[in-house]
């Protein structure tokens, strides 16, 4: 529960629990917390208990921790059933993401090999974002409208 807590932070916390609590009462403070601590896990395991028995026996082996979305997510990771380490081993996220940069800044990742073009003058109809736009000459500019701005 307490894995974070260093060896300072924890003498701080003493010290902090003596002058607010005085060492006389400190025992006491400390059996009632444990006193309450005990209770707040009994009856939320008592809870645990209550929801198994009402879900019924099919679900004897639910844990409440698989409700945590990231718990969930790994653990069907790890499964083997779905095939989806073979899917995550397939896929290089790197070089996707390396390919996508390079056709947004009009380079070309490798050399592509001549490969038939349809009408549109690219394969399947694709865009080629490795050719830069054409842009207009000066002389092509639209006359400036004073009245317009």
């Amino acid at each position: 529960m307490f894995n974070d807590i260093g060896p300072l932070e924890l003498v701080t916390l003493i010290v902090l629990a003596v002058l607010v609590f005085g060492p006389d009462k400190l025992p006491k403070v400390i059996q009632d917390v444990t006193r309450t601590i005990r209770k707040i896990r009994d009856f939320s395991d008592s809870a645990k208990q209550d929801i198994r028995q009402e879900l019924g026996p099919e679900f004897k082996d639910f844990e409440f921790e698989d409700l945590n979305p990231k718990t969930f997510i790994r653990k069907q990771l790890d499964n083997e059933d779905l095939g989806l380490k073979d899917i995550r081993s397939g896929f290089d996220l790197k070089k996707e993401m390396a390919e996508v940069t390079d056709a947004v800044h009009g380079r070309d990742a490798e050399p592509a090999a001549p490969s038939s073009s349809s009408a549109t003058g690219s394969p399947a109809g694709r865009v080629d974002m490795s050719k830069k736009p054409e842009r207009p000459a000066a002389d092509d500019r639209p006359p400036f409208d004073m009245d317009a701005t």
